[in-house]
C-alpha cells in the first residue's frame, strides 16, 4: 500500500496522517485494512439459469478490505470478460462494464455501516450481477441526491480517504456518476434501490439496439422521440394490438430498458 499513496516508510506516524492511528489505538479503519479483521466481508454467489442453481460461493472475510476488492474483481473478470479475436488482434469484450463493477464495489466498502452484523452480497447471474450494501442512505440525503452525485457525505471518510490515495476512487461523490456513465452506450441501465437498511446496485449485461426485434425496436424509438408515453398514446402511434404493446413493454421493461411510472389510467413509460 505504502508504493501506491507515495509513501517511503511505513510507521506510526504514517498511520497517524491516514488517521488509522489515533489516542495510542488503531481504529476500526486500521483493522479493516489489516490482512486479518473479524468485520463481516464480501459474500459472492454465481447462479445459474435461476436463483435455484449455485455454480460457486465465494466467502471473502478474514482479510483486508483491500484484498476483498481485488479477490472480487478478479471473480468478475472471470465470468463478464472474454477476448474476441479480430484478424490478428485481441479485443477484451466486457459483458458488464468493468468501471460499473468497480466503482459499485468500492462504493459498498466505503459507504457500508460496518457496525451491522451482515456482509456485502453479491449475486452474479447471466444477465446482471446485484451488489447489495448493508446500511441504507446518511440522514438527509435523498436517493435522487445520491444517484446525481450533488451531495458527498461520507459514512467512513477514513476508509474514503485511503481509497482515494490508492487511486481506487476518484473525487468523492462521483461513483455513481461514472456507473450511470458507463453505460452511455446500451439501451438498459444500472438499476439503484434503496431502503432504511441496504443499498442495492443493479449491473444489467449490456445491449444495444441491433438486439431488439423488429417490434420491440420500433417501441423503443418512440421513447427516444417521446419523454413519456401512457399505452394509448402509444397505440395512436404503432399499428399494433393494445395486448402487443402491452407484452412489448413488460418484455421492456424485464430488461429494464424502459421505466412505469403511475397506476390505472395515469400509469405511463419512460427510458
Amino acid at each position: 500500500m505504502k508504493e501506491a499513496i507515495s509513501i517511503n516508510t511505513f510507521n506510526k506516524d504514517t498511520l497517524k496522517t491516514l488517521n488509522l492511528f489515533n489516542n495510542n489505538h488503531f481504529n476500526n479503519a486500521a483493522e479493516l485494512l489489516s490482512d486479518n479483521n473479524s468485520f463481516p466481508g464480501i459474500d459472492i454467489a454465481i447462479f445459474g439459469k435461476s436463483i435455484n442453481i449455485i455454480k460457486k460461493r465465494l466467502l471473502l472475510e478474514n482479510m483486508s478490505i483491500l484484498k476483498m476488492y481485488d479477490l472480487a474483481i478478479q471473480t468478475y473478470i472471470d465470468y463478464y470478460q472474454y477476448e474476441e479475436i479480430d484478424g490478428s488482434y485481441r479485443k477484451k469484450i466486457e459483458l458488464i462494464p468493468e468501471e460499473a463493477f468497480r466503482e459499485s464495489i468500492a462504493n459498498a466498502l466505503i459507504h457500508r455501516a460496518w457496525d451491522l452484523n451482515a456482509k456485502i452480497r453479491i449475486s452474479m447471474f447471466e444477465d446482471r450481477i446485484e451488489i447489495v450494501s448493508p446500511g441504507g442512505l446518511i440522514n438527509g440525503i435523498t436517493k435522487d441526491e445520491y444517484i446525481s452525485g450533488m451531495i458527498s457525505s461520507l459514512r467512513n471518510p477514513i476508509i474514503s480517504n485511503v481509497f482515494f490515495r490508492l487511486g481506487i476512487v476518484e473525487i468523492f461523490g462521483t461513483g455513481i456518476l461514472r456507473i450511470i456513465h458507463s453505460y452511455n452506450e446500451s439501451i438498459n441501465k444500472p438499476i439503484f434501490n434503496t431502503s432504511t437498511n441496504t443499498i442495492q446496485i443493479t449491473l444489467p449485461v449490456t445491449r444495444s439496439k441491433s438486439d431488439l426485434k423488429t417490434d420491440n425496436e420500433i417501441i423503443y424509438n418512440l421513447f427516444k422521440q417521446y419523454n413519456e408515453l401512457s399505452i394509448s398514446e402509444i397505440l395512436s402511434l404503432v399499428p399494433y394490438s393494445r395486448s402487443k404493446v402491452k407484452d412489448i413493454l413488460n418484455k421492456l421493461k424485464e430488461e429494464n430498458i424502459i421505466r412505469k411510472t403511475g397506476r390505472g389510467r395515469g400509469t405511463k413509460y419512460h427510458l
